[in-house]
């Protein structure tokens, strides 16, 4: 293979993945020093924790911090390594190869995000290991290409542990490559300040939209595969913002979305009454 040592140039930098405003996060430890000493040493991210809590936020917060462009890609059954890396189409009368998004970002300098990376077809994941250690290489064997990673690229994945089954979990040999960072929903005064911001809705809504949500995660003993997430506090603030009254808002932007057993949506709507 010829080996291609690529500098993260104008032509590749793909401006448009490029976070141009701040995003707006709050951090609930260390998690941004963090993030910025694993890009400084060239180490690749693994961000853990339940959906709707914050990982991909993070990760545009630290594209943002770092000015790099931010490629995401939301890891399925079906993506093969080919969708990751590139391909061969056919125009016309001839084959043009198309880079993938993991291959733009390895070119560009960006920052490549796989998102729930564990919902990947397990050959699919084998391709990011020389990315993920010293070689910081992708090699494609398609052109007989090894691309070298620039210092400016960045690897990081997600996923949740508690959603997928043991058939679904990352296997040591590629958990062990990772710089880990646990997420989980903030503490209930700093997701009211975070649905306050995001909203612009009053800080008492915010208490009882919280609270709800709260008490829906407490189901997860019962049942319920996952409480409200904070994207759906916000979902549902925003509802009520354009208009919606509070119990409808509350059950079509959080509780449905939840659960179709009805035992539980009884329980839920339940809940809903208790504080609306």
């Amino acid at each position: 293979m010829k080996t291609m040592n690529l500098k993260a140039s104008s032509e590749c930098r793909l401006d448009e993945h490029k976070i141009i405003a701040e995003p707006f996060f709050l951090p609930r430890a260390n998690e941004i020093e963090i993030g910025l000493a694993a890009s400084e040493n060239l180490f690749p991210l693994l961000l853990k924790g339940p959906t709707g809590c914050g990982k991909t936020r993070f990760m545009q917060y630290l594209a943002w911090r770092l000015q790099r462009p931010l490629i995401t890609v939301s890891c399925h059954d079906d993506l093969s390594a080919a969708d990751l890396v590139g391909r061969y189409l056919v125009k016309g009368c001839e084959a043009i190869w198309q880079d993938g998004p993991l291959t733009l970002a390895v070119k560009a300098g960006a920052i490549c995000y796989l998102d729930e990376i564990v919902e990947a077809r397990k050959d699919t994941t084998v391709i990011i290991h020389p990315l993920t250690d010293d070689r910081r290489e992708l090699p494609i064997e398609k052109l007989g290409v090894l691309y070298s990673a620039p210092p400016e690229f960045m690897l990081a994945v997600s996923y949740n542990p508690g959603y997928q089954s043991v058939l679904k979990d990352l296997k040591p040999s590629t958990r062990q490559r990772f710089v880990s960072l646990n997420f989980d929903y903030p503490e209930a005064k700093l997701e009211q300040e975070i649905v306050v911001r995001e909203c612009g809705i009053d800080g008492e809504l915010a208490y009882q939209l919280v609270k709800l949500a709260t008490m829906t995660r407490g189901l997860k003993e019962s049942g319920l595969a996952e409480g409200a997430s904070t994207r759906l506090v916000i979902q549902t603030a925003r509802l009520i913002r354009s208009g919606i009254d509070e119990v409808n808002a509350c059950r079509v932007g959080m509780i449905e979305s939840l659960t179709d057993d009805p035992e539980l949506l009884k329980a839920l709507d339940e809940m809903i009454l208790s504080i609306f």
